[in-house]
């Protein structure tokens, strides 16, 4: 049975633990439909272990996306896939203006999809399919955490909502509890066009975690603290109908003795600023006042008039460098780790201790191809989404100056004065700066030659604008 015209295909709209791969199993019951996976997760291609889709590589799909795309347009009855908010960007403004796509949005109880989420990540079991096999585990309830997962859920689902509603077109939304409701499922294939219906459910997937709540966190009182922080409206369902909440504030770090604030930037090395900040205090960086709520934060803010608000930059290159060994090289980048293997034929050493055959050309080489990734991902050439550690720290110091003015942008190769002076503003004289030196076998001294340096500024060419950096010097790295 072949499904209406008005749509050719369709996409899922769900996230991590929110019953897609349930919801994917109905699907396939169904005669002429076929969801085919995760097609456009930079990690594979449809389903873990995957690297070809419709006669597309994963290789080919990084660098064309829009050839799967039209592969899975072109399928007998209707196909479509599932896509999550870190899935391929490339691709999200085409299916969303096409009305011959159908849109699907799944949700879950963000509560339930985050300890589902840290039940899979402790017990390395994503789906279930025999009871029997089934592995448990109790997990922590972090706050922070948590407020993140909330964020991330809910900004992708208002970008969707917004989305629809920019270009005139509906979406079927259905919740987790639903994804293995027979009536509902058969409503889907309605909507969808189709006129094939089932009389049972997949029944190969299991619910993995049906226990109470209670009985899944080792600190189950801590979550009512959690909920706290949170500006929410109705949790147990769907996000986006949530109101519109203010970006996070939780990485902000204050002093306790004196009103100075640091707000972090994604790449730097924060552990120095906090145990400096923490001298002044008297005390350790843990005891620094963090986690703030956007409630706890306006709270300082009122009761801190006149405060010393600090970030820190650092040279582009320099930090790219950084970020590619502490989180790439020796990190858990693997995505990256794959990509830069996919497209750019760089094999990395396992992450760990270097070989000692590993040196400087085979460091240099990795390097030039992470900043060619870079790049690419900044120009919204690749289907990962752009993180935080080697974002645009200009774009990262207009997201803070959003919640609160920021009064100082202080250079990371300075900091031994301007912190110092940063005293006049707090009334009081603060200890010197003084961060530990740390002695690397690859460093950025070893492999920089002009090539770096230019594909450094390709990559981060605002930033070099925007903050008034040169040609890279050596210095601390």
């Amino acid at each position: 049975m072949t499904a209406s015209p008005e749509f050719t295909y369709f996409v899922v709209f769900a996230e991590m633990r929110t019953g897609s791969n349930l919801l994917e199993s109905n699907l396939n019951e169904f005669d002429g439909l076929e969801c085919l996976g995760e097609v456009f997760n930079p990690a594979f291609i449809g389903h873990q272990g995957c690297d070809e889709m419709l006669g597309v590589t994963q290789k080919q799909r990084d660098l064309n996306p829009f050839a799967l795309l039209d592969a899975i347009r072109l399928q007998d009855g209707q196909a479509g896939f599932r896509y999550f908010h870190d899935h391929d960007p490339r691709i999200l403004n085409i299916i969303m203006e096409d009305p011959r796509c159908a849109k699907i949005v799944l949700t879950r109880n963000p509560l339930d999809s985050y300890v589902s989420l840290k039940i899979a990540q402790a017990t390395q079991q994503w789906k279930l399919g025999d009871v029997k096999t089934k592995r448990s585990a109790q997990v922590t309830f972090d706050p922070v955490e948590f407020e993140t997962h909330v964020t991330q859920l809910q900004a992708f689902q208002l970008r969707i909502q917004r989305m629809l509603q920019t270009f005139g077109q509906s979406a079927f939304y259905i919740a987790y509890e639903d994804a293995n409701d027979l009536d509902v499922l058969n409503g889907l294939a309605k909507w969808l066009g189709s006129a094939a219906r089932i009389e049972k459910t997949s029944g190969k997937l299991k619910r993995q975690n049906p226990e109470p709540l209670e009985q899944k966190l080792t600190n189950f009182d801590a979550v009512r603290d959690g909920m706290a922080r949170l500006d929410h409206f109705n949790l147990s369902r769907t996000p986006c109908f949530d109101p519109a909440r203010g970006g996070m504030v939780w990485a902000y770090r204050a002093c306790r003795s004196v009103p100075l604030v640091y707000a972090p930037l994604s790449g730097g090395h924060d552990g120095d600023i906090l145990d400096w900040m923490a001298l002044i205090d008297g005390s350790t960086r843990d005891k620094l006042l963090h986690q703030f709520s956007p409630e706890s934060w306006q709270h300082w803010l009122r009761d801190n008039p006149g405060h010393t608000s600090f970030t820190v930059i650092r040279h582009p290159l320099e930090r790219a460098h950084d970020v590619y060994r502490r989180q790439v090289l020796h990190g858990a980048r693997e995505n990256v780790r794959q990509f830069l293997a996919r497209i750019y034929d760089v094999t990395l050493p396992e992450k760990g201790a270097l070989p000692d055959d590993y040196g400087p050309e085979d460091h240099r080489r990795g390097f030039a191809a992470f900043l060619r990734f870079v790049h690419a991902n900044l120009n919204g050439q690749t289907g990962m989404t752009t993180h935080p550690a080697w974002a645009l720290q200009s774009d990262l110091i207009a997201d803070i100056a959003s919640r609160g003015p920021i009064r100082h942008v202080l250079r990371e190769d300075g900091l031994q004065d301007t912190l110092t002076v940063l005293g006049q503003g707090t009334g009081r004289e603060l200890p010197p700066f003084a961060p530990p030196s740390r002695t690397y076998r690859l460093t950025l001294s070893s492999i920089y030659d002009a090539e770096i340096e230019s594909l450094g500024r390709a990559a981060y060419a605002e930033d070099y604008a925007r903050l008034g950096y040169a040609n890279w010097q050596a210095g601390p790295q």
